[in-house]
């Protein structure tokens, strides 16, 4: 399932980055968004999302939370 349609406050495992754009990738790799790694969405507003991986926060656009596979 993609992290958009995951629950707030709960943590998941990526188990990989789904998309067709190496750049959306390798930003999301920059973040810390590997297959393997804790990801938690501490909130949704509208579409934006603000999540948690390896104790940093960043906000991130539905774009993204659905190219990330939980």
């Amino acid at each position: 399932m993609s992290l958009s349609r995951g629950n707030l406050n709960t943590p998941y495992t990526v188990n990989c980055v789904n998309t067709d754009h190496d750049d959306l990738r390798e930003f999301l790799f920059t973040l810390g968004c590997y297959p393997g790694e804790k990801v938690t969405i501490i909130s949704k507003l509208a579409s934006n999302y603000i999540i948690n991986i390896k104790d940093a926060r960043y906000s991130i656009d539905k774009d993204l939370a659905d190219a990330i596979i939980v």
